[in-house]
């Protein structure tokens, strides 16, 4: 394999995918920036857009990081296919949002999905490279852990759009839910990991040549790159019938649990699915391993006063509250953290709203040398996803707080990006 693997990154955020597939100046996440990356990848094309902000503070970072050239800040609803390059690989984490569709007025047949959600600008994008003779050879996605069971009334629905969508496109899924501090990350951070391949590539033949639930227990690219073992003994494969109108209005409509496990894989709408468990014996990151020295962080970060605000908001509740609107009472009841945060473990899910100093339940907390509270730096923060230190200096703290809550850890996608170049170099005949 001789050539790169040209990439175009959407949704790009302050380059997470990047990093993973090409590491941070030829050096790789998991291994601290201190030992070189082989790879093969090339990001040729990137977008970020932030819709409700003026200040572009993302695409910013992104391009002071990457630099400018094949960078778009602009609503990728507006950007033309053609102003795409032609690229083997399409990475991003789109937004968990209603993916159901329906017939246009404009067209018999058509379909469209509701304006403003982007996974159709994904879709749309692949639907014309094919048409113009360029498919898109390999899709690397990233979505929560919940997109598996959504909507709520018809759980299920939207990722089985997405697949028969995929599949109408020629292409091959496979998919796991990855907790990674479950891999000896940093972070407890599950997220949803979605892998294509177009049926013009030898790996699509391979997957519907070979038993499926082998390729997701022991062969498939997610299974080398995170181990897994079966946790359920039964499974039934199915077929997503139906053009995608049907599936939106009818898939799952009586109720129940998702038919989606936390692993599986769809060659032409069929799906088999499984519930998986991780294997793995190495050794785990802790929260105390990001720690910055305490004689390095701002005063600004310590709690100061009474703790009281912090412990009622982390601790257990049972009480009565009156709903502000219609004047309703009723009994809420809520679950204690643990409070400050463990050391010895994997740091709890980092969420947009870490930063700033007021008093909140899911902002971590964490116990210094001399016994003094207080909260996480943006470098901590950049550390629990694997970010090179100080990544996203040039915003405020709350800013750079939002971008980790946003963003993803960077080792995951190093780990199956690498397992990726393997596949291609082994078992395709032309490789790209």
């Amino acid at each position: 394999m001789s050539k790169k693997i040209r990439v175009a990154e959407l949704f790009a955020g302050v380059g997470g995918f990047r990093l993973g597939l090409e590491g941070w100046k030829g050096y790789s996440a998991t291994s601290n920036y201190s030992q070189k990356l082989n790879t093969k990848y090339k990001v040729i094309f990137s977008n970020q857009w932030e819709p409700s902000t003026k200040t572009q503070e993302a695409s910013y970072i992104y391009e002071r990081q990457f630099g400018p050239i094949g960078h778009s800040n602009k609503d990728i609803a507006k950007v033309l296919t053609n102003e795409i390059p032609d690229h083997d690989m399409l990475v991003g984490g789109f937004p968990c949002q209603d993916y159901s569709v329906a017939r246009t007025l404009s067209q018999s047949g058509g379909l469209e999905g509701k304006k403003g959600v982007l996974w159709w600008e994904i879709h749309r994008i692949l639907k014309e490279k094919l048409e113009q003779g360029n498919p898109v050879k390999y899709l690397f996605l990233e979505n929560v852990d919940r997109l598996l069971k959504s909507p709520v009334k018809q759980r299920g629905r939207d990722f089985a759009i997405i697949l028969a969508s995929l599949s109408d496109l020629g292409y091959a899924v496979e998919w796991r839910v990855i907790n990674a501090a479950e891999y000896g990350f940093p972070q407890r951070r599950r997220r949803t990991f979605i892998l294509g391949y177009h049926n013009s590539t030898d790996i699509h033949g391979e997957i519907q040549d070979m038993p499926k639930t082998d390729w997701i227990l022991d062969f498939g690219i997610l299974a080398q790159s995170f181990p897994v073992v079966r946790n359920q003994s039964i499974y039934e494969p199915f077929l997503i019938d139906g053009d995608l109108v049907k599936i939106s209005d009818e898939f799952n409509c009586k109720g129940g649990d998702s038919p989606f496990e936390n692993a599986g894989i769809m060659v032409n709408r069929i799906v088999t699915s499984l519930k998986t468990k991780p294997v793995y014996d190495g050794m785990t990151a802790t929260l105390g391993n990001v720690l910055q020295n305490e004689n390095e962080i701002k005063s600004g970060f310590y709690l100061n006063g009474s703790f009281e605000r912090w412990k009622y908001l982390k601790g257990p509740k049972n009480e009565s509250r009156t709903n502000k609107e219609s004047g309703f009472e009723y009994q809420y009841n809520e679950g204690g953290m643990i409070f400050p945060d463990p050391l010895d473990q994997p740091s709890r899910t980092i969420i947009t709203g870490e930063g700033g100093p007021s008093p909140s339940r899911f902002k971590h907390v964490v116990s210094t040398e001399s016994g003094k509270l207080r909260r996480l730096t943006p470098l901590e923060l950049e550390r629990l996803n694997m970010f090179p230190d100080d990544h996203t200096s040039q915003a405020s703290d709350v800013k750079r707080a939002f971008f980790m809550g946003n963003a993803l850890v960077v080792g995951v996608i190093e780990k199956i990006g690498q397992q990726i170049l393997t596949f291609i170099k082994e078992h395709e005949r032309t490789a790209v």
